[in-house]
């Protein structure tokens, strides 16, 4: 999901951003001809990503910087240890050091909490997933780090997949019984038989309904776990079974125990604290 381009692309926003017109401090206090030795560190436990941004951060500033013995994105690391060593022209280390450490800390910091769900569900067979609430012209970069914390990815955006949510079937007219099957089938013949259909139901009396339209998933959203255990069985092996909504480290081992297959946590991307990582000067 990270290209090239798309790496570049965002750290060229981000320097640009930051020093549109160069960085005075570094300017005004630093020779052109010093040089300056730093480490990666973690002041706190976690799981790593964004090293193609942090190693793109340092190259766009300045080639001469070199980025060594970088840890690889999905690693765990221990609070102190040291995740990464740059070395070379103290002006463009100072320049780049600030969006290097945005980019990683935001991204580790997805990857941390991604991998707490994950933890928290090993028992059983579910697959944790994130959803489309991500920042604004971050969301390869977001998705991309979920997969670091050993998440998967939901749709990337509107056009990977029908979602067929509450909303649609409101505006529809159809969100019980015959109506709403009949609808679904005319969705599904409309898409064609390579695109996935997944709809959102909110309530048990829809699931049969919407079993009968031949979808490729159901989604239940905000179930009680009673709701969820009959729906599943419902489900069975005819659809993809999903649960989102009221999803919390607290809550999502029941939830997953329900027999659910994927379980869809917006918290992944939009409730993660960015982790904190500093840049130290290296200790002759």
């Amino acid at each position: 999901m990270l290209t090239p381009r798309l790496v570049s692309d965002a750290v060229a926003m981000a320097l640009n951003e930051d020093a549109p017109w160069g960085d005075l401090s570094a300017e005004l206090t630093i020779a052109a001809e010093a040089n300056f030795e730093a480490d990666l560190v973690a002041r706190e436990p976690g799981v790593f990503a964004g090293g193609d941004l942090v190693k793109a951060a340092f190259a766009q500033v300045d080639t001469r910087i070199d980025v060594t013995d970088l840890v690889a994105d999905g690693a765990a690391f221990a609070q102190g240890e040291v995740l990464a060593r740059i070395t070379g022209p103290a002006r463009g280390i100072l320049t780049a050091e600030r969006v290097a450490l945005n980019f990683a800390q935001r991204m580790s910091g997805i990857a941390t909490l991604t991998a707490r769900y994950v933890q928290a569900v090993a028992h059983t067979r579910v697959t944790i997933a994130d959803t489309r609430k991500t920042t604004p012209g971050l969301r390869a970069l977001e998705k991309h780090a979920v997969r670091a914390g050993g998440g998967n990815n939901h749709r990337f955006g509107l056009s990977d997949a029908v979602m067929v949510k509450d909303n649609h079937l409101a505006a529809l007219g159809a969100t019980e019984g015959s109506k709403l099957t009949e609808a679904l089938v005319d969705l599904r013949r409309r898409a064609g038989h390579t695109v996935s259909v997944i709809v959102e139901v909110d309530r048990l009396s829809q699931v049969e309904p919407v079993l009968d339209a031949g979808v490729t998933g159901v989604l239940l959203d905000n179930f009680g776990l009673d709701d969820l255990r009959t729906a599943v069985e419902l489900i069975g092996d005819r659809a993809v079974s999903e649960a989102s909504g009221g999803v919390s480290l607290d809550t999502v081992a029941a939830i997953a125990e329900t027999g659910v297959e994927v379980i869809s946590v917006g918290k992944l991307t939009h409730g993660a604290a960015a982790l904190d990582l500093g840049l130290d000067a290296r200790q002759p």
